[in-house]
């Protein structure tokens, strides 16, 4: 089973204000979808509530992380641990770690690969995404998407896989 995290960040690592995301970026939420989509998708308690509805996300089994044992979200499993939630998806290929910034950084020292959107600017955040040290990934694929029309700053679309 391969652990992925799938995030958009800023150029300073931002993701996040108020519980909600930083930047309506072109693009980046049919990326997310297109690469979640048919997977499972971990997050924690406070993400699921952030979504439209406080609804699990469609066509993907949603596992929530949580310390709150009376938690219940319909539609979703609930894990407690690490251990807990990798037993749940012990037979998947790939479990896709969605956020927020506490379930981003309890995951990050054991994943395998990063799907980024990095937004090439920098705005108020109040979380952060662990800082990433580029010497232990390899970069697999990027795509440039420059300001304009569709886009106020400059983005990119980029996946590392871990050496």
């Amino acid at each position: 089973m391969k652990l992925s995290i799938i995030v958009a960040i800023t150029d300073d690592f931002a993701i996040g204000k108020d519980n909600d995301l930083l930047l309506k970026i072109p693009g980046d939420l049919q990326h997310f979808k297109k690469v979640t989509q048919g997977h499972t998708v971990v997050m924690g308690d406070r993400t699921l509530i952030s979504l439209p509805g406080s609804k699990p996300l469609p066509n993907r089994r949603n596992i929530v992380m949580t310390l709150d044992k009376d938690f219940k979200a319909e539609g979703c499993e609930i894990a407690y641990s690490i251990d807990e939630m990798k037993e749940l998806v012990k037979d998947e290929d790939e479990v896709f770690i969605i956020g927020g910034g506490t379930i981003y950084k309890l995951f990050y020292p054991i994943v395998d690969k990063l799907y980024l959107t990095i937004a090439h600017t920098s705005v108020e955040a109040d979380t952060y995404f662990p800082t990433i040290n580029f010497e232990e990934w390899e970069e697999t694929s990027r795509e440039d998407i420059t300001a304009g029309e569709k886009a106020e700053f400059a983005y990119s679309f980029v996946n590392y896989v871990r050496k």
